[in-house]
């Protein structure tokens, strides 16, 4: 096909909001719509060349194949190869663990099924991923498994019929999208069915410039077409953030956009000159390299430089990708696409050992555990058990119905439960301590998680990723309040996030505000949080106090601006100086605390289990105790040790009877 640089151009506009996203870069809050930009370009140019060669009948899967492969493969695997280097000196073995687990999908072509399962594209843990970006590849070349062979089966019925079978699956492939941004975001966001469309709108330029009948629009249409596009992309990269649903109908703005500029954008006009100037051609040629090597670059210094890298450091390394996309698309892209340097059988065999290498190493690393024999100073360390493999940690596996029939998971002895804990992650993070304090008189309980699943009635956080999470939680509780054994039950979570709206974990892309609701309505911004909360708060206390139930509360454990695990190992490991323990104020502590401790300071007949005096001092609050042992996994989590000092405290009002005139004090901490 005829080559238009004002697609090359149309790359840039792709990759560059990408790269300065992933950069954080507040203004470029929708940067990522430049992967649906890239989406459209590859279903028109694919297409295009597809239905050149069926047209002369000469179309071969195998040649396809070996084109993609040219395309894709050699610097990917550079890539790969180079990260691994960095992986294998730098990542701490939980996280070379991932690492090698993403190494094996990569080389699968499923890394956007493993991101599904693993990540959150938008949680500040994933910007920690050196081949999170891979998952668009996936997405791609899991479509041209299927999509070749279905022109080739298709062709016979002409191209009428054809576009009218991908206009039907289009739609369908856009009303998954539409209903998953809701449903499962996660899952929408990462898996082909839910992006397959986005493909097919470049599929459908290309039929249209293959119909010898069509009629070149009039200048001032071509004009206007072209720049309309690229105003609807800026408008995607610069108004749209982490808590726009997508995909979903949004994703048809910067879709339409590069649709539009494909279609009027032509080397005649003003829009098309501009895309085809020698600066944004340029980029567009590196575009697949600069793609490739931005989030690497931006996930290991963001992972090996203490503290967040300043923005001039990170401006400065989205700059290096584009150096290094030169290099990597003069040294190792161009060669490969040359058939008279590198053959068929080079390019297929060397792939095909490539990617068998790479799993290998990839499933090596998955199965030692992500070697941690490479860092014997921290062995004590990574001797703490994070406290995430409790059957009864999420919500994910009881449905509503499930709870509905009493079938609740159960933590402890065999004997019928006579208490109960409900909450989010945070109190999952308790289950395996509480379990097993038995001592002398065996006990059970109910065990109720979820993330972002605050323990309360008919409650939920708009945009929680766990599906029917408010009905899941409030059928526990009525099973609870229902069962004559139960007489205690104890609600812990992340409380903050309730009456905030977001986790303020420092990075500005993720701390959107998010906003609650309950069955008496949603709050309809962020300061209405509280009052829904608090609302909320009462009315399930009432709730169980009116069911004979004593209600316990564990307060909000500390919060600390940094994974602290990886805090203090990243000291050892990098400097091997003195371990500094993050900390964080009574202050801080307050702040972030000060609606939900309110709150509490107006409940009556509850008890509280203070956690401000388990994990802080008169001045600060620590992630260490006395003896240098961290007490949390990451920055809100707590560990087997920080778990065991909350559990042993529950266990004296687990243990006490239950009347409410013995309900202790709050502490002076928690109730100023």
């Amino acid at each position: 096909m005829r080559y238009r640089p004002e697609i090359d151009g149309l790359r840039a506009v792709a990759v560059l909001p990408v790269i300065l996203y992933h950069a954080g870069f507040g203004l470029f809050g929708g940067g990522y719509v430049g992967v649906d930009v890239f989406f459209v370009i590859s279903g028109f140019l694919i297409t295009s060349i597809i239905m050149a060669d069926l047209e002369k009948g000469r179309f071969s899967i195998l040649e396809f194949y070996e084109r993609r492969a040219r395309r894709i493969l050699p610097a990917l695997f550079v890539m790969m190869a180079v990260s691994s280097l960095f992986a294998w000196r730098w990542l701490l073995p939980a996280d070379l663990k991932g690492f090698a687990q993403s190494v094996v999908a990569v080389s699968a072509f499923a890394s956007n099924i493993l991101f599904w399962k693993t990540s959150d594209y938008f949680d500040t843990a994933a910007e920690l991923k050196p081949l999170l970006h891979t998952w668009s590849l996936a997405v791609e070349e899991q479509f041209y498994v299927i999509f070749p062979l279905l022109l080739m089966l298709a062709w016979r019925f002409g191209k009428r019929r054809i576009v009218a079978l991908l206009g039907v699956l289009a739609l369908a492939s856009l009303a998954v999208a539409q209903w998953g941004a809701s449903a499962a975001p996660t899952a929408n966001f990462f898996l082909l069915p839910s992006r397959g469309w986005e493909l097919l709108i470049g599929a459908f330029a290309a039929f249209h410039f293959s119909n010898p009948d069509r009629r070149t629009p009039a200048q001032p249409l071509r004009e206007a077409g072209g720049w309309t596009g690229l105003v609807l992309i800026a408008c995607a990269v610069f108004l749209y953030g982490s808590q726009t649903p997508y995909p979903s109908v949004y994703t048809l703005v910067p879709t339409v956009g590069a649709l539009l500029v494909i279609l009027f954008a032509g080397a005649d006009t003003g829009a098309g000159r501009l895309l085809g100037s020698r600066w944004f051609a340029g980029v567009g040629m590196i575009s697949y390299s600069a793609y490739l090597w931005h989030q690497p670059l931006l996930a290991f210094a963001r992972y090996r430089m203490p503290g967040h890298p300043d923005q001039l450091m990170l401006g400065a390394l989205a700059a290096g990708s584009l150096v290094l996309a030169y290099f990597s698309w003069k040294y190792v892209e161009t060669p490969f696409r040359q058939k008279n340097v590198v053959s068929r059988a080079t390019i297929f065999g060397c792939s095909a050992i490539a990617c068998a290498a790479f799993a290998a190493a990839g499933f090596a690393g998955h199965v030692n555990k992500g070697y941690p024999s490479r860092f014997p100073a921290i062995e004590d360390l990574l001797a703490i058990r994070t406290v995430d493999s409790s059957p009864c940690h999420t919500l994910s596996r009881r449905t509503a119905d499930q709870i509905r029939r009493g079938d609740m998971c159960k933590v402890g002895a065999a004997v019928t439960p006579h208490f109960a804990v409900i909450g989010d992650s945070h109190a999952g993070a308790l289950f395996e301590s509480l379990g097993r304090r038995q001592g002398d008189r065996p006990f059970s309980f109910y065990a109720v998680s979820g993330g972002f699943c605050a323990p309360l009635l008919e409650f939920r956080f708009v945009g929680n990723t766990i599906a029917d999470c408010d009905e899941t939680t409030s059928a526990a509780f009525r099973q609870v309040m229902a069962s004559p054994a139960i007489d205690t039950v104890v609600l812990f979570a992340e409380w903050a996030n309730y009456t905030k709206g977001y986790r303020d974990d420092g990075n500005d892309r993720t701390r959107s505000p998010g906003l609650v609701a309950d069955s008496l309505g949603a709050a309809q911004t962020p300061e209405q949080n509280r009052m829904v909360f608090e609302r909320s708060l009462q009315r399930t206390v009432d709730a169980l106090e009116r069911a004979g139930k004593q209600v316990v509360i564990i307060e909000p454990v500390p919060e600390f601006p940094f994974r602290v695990f990886d805090s203090v190992a990243k000291q050892i490991v990098y400097t091997g100086g003195a371990r500094d323990y993050p900390r964080v104020s009574i202050a801080d502590y307050r702040a972030r605390n000060h609606e939900v401790l309110e709150a509490f300071a107006r409940l009556h007949g509850v008890r509280f289990v203070d956690s401000a005096s388990l994990f802080c001092s008169k001045d600060n609050c620590s992630s260490a105790d006395g003896r240098g042992r961290i007490l949390f996994s990451d920055t809100n989590h707590v560990n087997e040790y920080g778990a065991d000092l909350i559990a042993g405290e529950l266990m004296k009002y687990i243990a006490q009877p239950h009347d409410a005139g013995s309900a202790p004090a709050r502490s002076a901490i928690a109730s100023r």
